[in-house]
């Protein structure tokens, strides 16, 4: 279908190449270019997307590929839903979901470390007073939260705490119009009472941890690093990030609220609510916690293209530079990325997920993300169906952007059917030819 359009293709990476300027670190290329027989990488990318979306994996999705510094394939595939009245267009804004830890909070830690203002191996209740005085939490490191090793329970759904049994939002904690002590818009027509925040940290600081010390994914503390940041900073969370890595990188979509910014770009829906905001989700983030924290959270909240994206992982693969600025030190990078507790079988860095541990001995169906990624790779999967990775020893980042819970997050057809790791597996395979 989508091969008959390889020309249009073309085309359109160059027309697009005027459009963006990247600077010296993230050019267009060509598929040819970069070594790779185009007909067949088309071939397959087209039928894995196709497949997925005739499966209801996702109404609609996009890939970017980039290889040595250069943009080597993006497309747009599908519809923003199912009554396919919009189409995917490259220039879209997505909900980053969980994608947002390795884009928002953790470069800014990434920063702080580099300047001595954070340690890894210091109690994380340095950093957060409550826990000093909580016997499960005072001696647990910064080190052990960022790799998912210190046992925090993973997730606690605040959105009970705001609906009553009958589904209606408690008045307490929700308007229906903004005021001074409500000014923290979840949705439209939604507003959190500014210090529902204080509830939400009392509720992590009691949660419970586990006495084994294993490899168990928990996402709370991320909700805490923009008051430990603000902290450590003296900046307001979303202005630190917009000031030190969006602007400078020139990431114009990259950002929290994208409903206040006037993008001309089509901010993709993600799932019909029928819990809270009772119509399909658009233009404000999808991860509830991040909602009820005003949009701005360092677990979700975050929106891009994935043309903005690209830039923030070529920062990464560049080992802290972009376009001549450097960002953070290249020994910062290479500590944040590598496996931090192996001897656990835990796969992770700090904050970046890691390959499966021995994940190049594996067959596709079990392997995550692809067989053949470095040892070196890295990257973050997001809730909503974004997904991205970079790969250094390949020099090779790779985007999917979809929303895969559109109409219902019930849908996990996107990895049932392995759509991206079989994606990932064509440009691996096709260099080796």
């Amino acid at each position: 279908m989508k091969l008959q359009q390889h020309t249009k293709s073309v085309f359109l990476i160059l027309f697009f190449s005027m459009l963006f300027s990247f600077g010296q670190d993230l050019t267009k290329g060509r598929l040819l270019g970069a070594g790779l027989d185009s007909v067949t990488v088309y071939q397959k990318v087209d039928s894995i997307m196709i497949h997925g979306i005739a499966n209801h994996a996702f109404p609609g999705a996009q890939l970017l590929v980039a290889k040595d510094s250069k943009i080597i394939f993006h497309e747009a595939y599908g519809f923003h839903t199912y009554d396919s009245l919009q189409k995917v267009k490259l220039n879209d804004v997505y909900d980053l979901a969980s994608v947002t830890k390795i884009t928002a909070a953790l470069p800014a830690l990434m920063k702080l470390y580099d300047e001595d203002k954070l340690n890894l191996d210091a109690p994380f209740s340095n950093y957060w007073k409550p826990w000093k005085h909580k016997k499960n939490k005072n001696n647990l490191t910064v080190r052990e939260i960022l790799a998912h090793q210190a046992g925090l329970q993973p997730y606690i759904v605040f959105l009970n705490e705001v609906i009553k049994k009958n589904g209606n939002p408690k008045s307490r904690f929700i308007k229906d119009h903004q005021s001074n002590r409500f000014s923290n818009q979840a949705y439209k027509d939604l507003y959190v009472k500014n210090r529902f925040k204080h509830k939400v940290f009392r509720q992590i600081n009691r949660s419970k941890v586990s006495e084994e010390k294993k490899y168990r994914y928990s996402g709370l503390t991320f909700l805490l690093y923009p008051e430990i940041i603000k902290q450590l900073t003296g900046e307001n969370y979303a202005t630190y990030l917009d000031q030190n890595f969006y602007q400078p990188l020139g990431t114009t979509t990259l950002g929290f609220l994208p409903k206040t910014k006037n993008f001309t770009n089509a901010i993709v829906s993600t799932e019909v609510d029928t819990l809270f905001r009772k119509e399909l989700t658009h233009n404000y983030v999808h991860d509830e916690n991040a909602a009820l924290l005003g949009g701005i959270s360092g677990n979700a909240g975050l929106f891009a293209t994935a043309m903005d994206m690209a830039k923030m992982m070529q920062l990464y693969l560049n080992n802290g530079t972009f376009n001549g600025k450097r960002y953070f030190s290249e020994a910062t990078v290479k500590e944040f990325t590598r496996v931090q507790y192996p001897e656990n079988d835990n796969r992770r860095g700090l904050g970046f997920d890691k390959p499966t541990l021995g994940n190049d001995t594996l067959p596709l169906s079990k392997a995550y993300p692809a067989p053949e990624v470095s040892a070196a790779s890295f990257g973050h999967a997001g809730f909503t169906g974004t997904f991205t990775w970079a790969d250094p020893e390949h020099k090779l980042i790779f985007i999917f952007m979809s929303n895969r819970v559109y109409p219902t997050r019930t849908n996990r057809n996107l990895y049932t059917l392995n759509i991206r790791p079989a994606l990932q597996q064509v440009f691996y395979t096709a260099t080796k030819k």
